[in-house]
């Protein structure tokens, strides 16, 4: 993204964040993406985040090869790197793959078919209509997603621990209460915000600016991915810069 793309960005999202015609069109929209991105994308969160926590407590344990070592710490190490690192940014990066393909596509459909150029003409705010609800679904379902990763991740530490004999209940149960610094909590709901904002806000300026036909659609919604994680890296390392 040049600095020409960076300037039509922040104007779009200006014109998105325009003080709304009729709220009561702009909250069903937003509840509706709220389901779309919350209840759509939690069994696949789900899954992901067990089965990461399962894997990670178990190369945790095969990393310890010191007896002098508790194995109290495979659960500290497995609850800080869920809850700092792997539930926010996987996540995040899992979502802009489902998520911002599905919103730079619905966008960028409904430009080369002039429905963008329909809603302006009838004198519609179409950025305000169109992105701003999605933008505020993001920012609001992907910390809830966020939240529901860590504790599965954590459960299936737990899982994956206690199954396959790397781990007792009691020390693994230990290890995640040893230490536990709240912060991180609060590190992690920050990272997934502005995660939030990007994975609907980054797509939705692809498909909304697309020219052409069904091709450069597709090719919209690809951009939108790979620009999406590595903004989403980015942001990363500069929130845990500047926070931790």
């Amino acid at each position: 993204m040049n600095f020409t793309n960076f300037g039509r960005y922040i104007l779009l999202l200006k014109a998105a964040f325009k003080r709304p015609e009729k709220w009561k069109i702009y909250m069903k929209a937003i509840f509706q993406q709220m389901e779309f991105i919350g209840v759509g994308s939690l069994g696949l969160i789900s899954i992901i985040s067990t089965f990461i926590g399962a894997v990670m407590t178990l190369q945790i344990a095969f990393q310890l090869v010191s007896d002098f070592i508790p194995k109290t710490i495979i659960g500290s190490v497995n609850r800080d790197s869920t809850i700092l690192e792997l539930s926010p940014t996987i996540s995040a990066i899992v979502l802009a793959g489902k998520i911002g393909s599905a919103i730079s596509s619905e966008i960028g459909t409904m430009r080369v078919t002039e429905q963008i150029d329909a809603l302006e003409i009838m004198g519609i705010n179409a950025p305000g209509y169109l992105i701003l609800p999605k933008i505020l679904a993001g920012i609001t379902m992907v910390p809830m997603l966020v939240i529901i990763s860590m504790v599965l991740s954590i459960t299936g530490g737990y899982l994956g621990g206690t199954l396959s004999g790397a781990v007792s209940p009691t020390e693994y149960i230990q290890g995640i209460t040893t230490d536990f610094n709240p912060f991180t909590i609060t590190v992690a709901l920050v990272k997934a915000f502005v995660f939030g904002f990007i994975i609907t806000s980054v797509p939705a300026y692809e498909g909304f600016y697309v020219k052409g036909g069904a091709l450069e659609v597709a090719q919209a919604s690809t951009r939108a991915v790979v620009v999406s994680c590595i903004s989403i890296l980015a942001c990363d390392y500069l929130v845990t810069g500047l926070m931790l």
